[in-house]
Parts: structure tokens; C-alpha cells; sequence
């Protein structure tokens, strides 16, 4: 029990104690001086078609979440005949 015990402790370390061998470039910078441009497109839009994509889908989901949610209460409210 105590070798096993003393193997996990030398294995959490070293997978505590490891650095990344790549080096990061920061493009903080960069992404600062592009989203504070002043060119007239929103702030939700700067990042490009990636951006364009996920604004495009997360407004198509919320209008049919919106159009679900109403056809529910719709159906409560009105319930069908026998």
C-alpha cells in the first residue's frame, strides 16, 4: 500500500511540475489594435467571418427557441377538444 502510495505522489508531481516546451507568441497586441480600430463595423463583427458565422447562428437559435416558446403557450392555452 505505501509503494503504491508513494508512486502515485512521484506521478502527480511530475504532471504538476511540467512546462510547455513551446514558446506563445502574444497576440494580444494585435487583437487590441484591431478591435479598437474605428472602422464603423460593430464591436461583435471585428473578428471577421468566424465571428459573422457564430452571431449569424446564435440569432437563428434564439428566433426558433423564441418561436418554440411561443408555440408551447399557445398549445397550453388552448388546449384541443376530445
Amino acid at each position: 500500500m505505501y509503494k503504491q502510495l508513494m508512486t502515485f505522489q512521484q506521478v502527480s508531481r511530475r504532471m504538476l511540475s511540467t512546462t510547455a516546451n513551446k514558446q506563445v507568441m502574444n497576440r494580444v497586441p494585435q487583437k487590441q489594435k484591431m478591435f479598437q480600430e474605428d472602422n464603423g463595423i460593430p464591436i461583435h463583427l471585428k473578428g471577421g467571418a468566424t465571428d459573422a458565422i457564430l452571431y449569424r447562428t446564435t440569432m437563428a437559435l434564439t428566433i426558433m427557441g423564441t418561436a418554440y416558446v411561443i408555440y408551447e403557450l399557445v398549445n397550453a392555452a388552448l388546449p384541443k377538444k376530445k
